[in-house]
């Protein structure tokens, strides 16, 4: 229960945080309101800092991501580290079904019907199936507003969960994500493209 709460008080935190004007905004505010200097406007609030941040992260972790994927060699997307942990096809499979869920249950939007791709897929399949996974996370945060996170849906289990979740999960998703793959690129002796730079 106290995770549950958590979140969304963490997230409501950081967007009053993000809203609050400091002492010598307001006084400059009051002695030239007609006035904007450039560094007032770089300092000006947003309306949605959850969505735009989303927004703001989401290129650069699509085009490493799916970079990441199209690096590993398509005989290799059986691999797995242990016989405990999943395969990268299964990691790739994994990644496109959380887009949809995540993406969708954050922005308040339909995810389309796809056939659901297999850890045994091409690889062509898989990575065709990941940018379109990405595209539609695109589209939907961009209807995306911060104005709906605090409302409940269904979760991925029995416990209803806001929007605002979802919304963490996206972040979190990419960055584990792209790390799961980038691991199991260097255990294959394969540079991972954030390495490359």
């Amino acid at each position: 229960m106290k995770k549950t709460l958590l979140i969304p008080a963490l997230l409501l935190l950081a967007a009053s945080a993000t809203a609050q004007t400091t002492p010598a905004q307001t006084a400059t505010a009051q002695t030239t309101p007609a006035q904007t200097t450039p560094a007032q406007t770089a300092t000006a609030p947003t309306k949605n800092p959850i969505s735009t941040a989303l927004r703001d992260i989401l290129p650069s972790r699509q085009k490493n991501t799916i970079a990441a994927v199209e690096a590993m060699p398509a005989d290799k997307f059986n691999y797995k580290p242990s016989a405990d942990q999943m395969t990268f096809g299964h990691l790739v499979a994994h990644m496109v079904g959380a887009n949809y869920a995540v993406c969708s249950g954050a922005a308040a939007v339909t995810a389309p019907k796809v056939e659901e791709v297999k850890e045994t897929d091409t690889k062509d399949k898989l990575v065709a199936a990941l940018k379109a996974s990405f595209d539609f996370c695109a589209d939907a945060l961009s209807k995306m507003d911060d104005s709906k996170l605090g409302e409940m849906i269904a979760g991925m289990g029995p416990q209803p969960l806001s929007r605002a979740r979802f919304a963490l999960g996206i972040a979190s998703n990419w960055a584990d994500h792209y790390a799961e793959a980038a691991m199991y690129l260097r255990l294959n002796g394969v540079l991972p493209p954030t390495a490359k730079k």
